[in-house]
């Protein structure tokens, strides 16, 4: 059996909340814990009108991707919540290939 992950394409992301809101509904967390958290780095300037500013969405210890629900063959509630539909549970190997493909701007975490 493949263990999966989580793929993050924070390049899209932007910052909506929608999966810390799903996660904490589909897992009945408390208001001050989270499954997933929305972690926000920027803004900051790079080089003259160069800015940065993003939104990286991080798995807690909380997280387990959901593995009822994919157990049925559903999609994590983050995943299937999120607006920038910049997130992917699966088995790490295909995740890992489709973040080598993405190049820049991606993350894969695991539980």
């Amino acid at each position: 059996m493949s263990k999966n992950g989580i793929l993050i394409d924070y390049q899209y992301c932007t910052g909506c909340r929608s999966c810390e809101v799903a996660c904490r509904n589909e897992k009945k967390i408390p208001k001050d814990k989270w499954g997933i958290k929305m972690t926000e780095v920027g803004p900051f300037n790079v080089e003259g009108d160069n800015w940065e500013w993003n939104f990286v969405p991080v798995p807690t210890q909380l997280c387990d991707l959901c593995e009822d629900r994919l157990a049925k063959g559903e999609k994590a509630a983050c995943e299937l919540h999120c607006l920038g539909q910049c997130m992917e549970v699966g088995p790490i190997e295909e995740l890992a290939k489709k973040a080598a493909e993405k190049g820049t701007r991606v993350a894969v975490f695991l539980p």
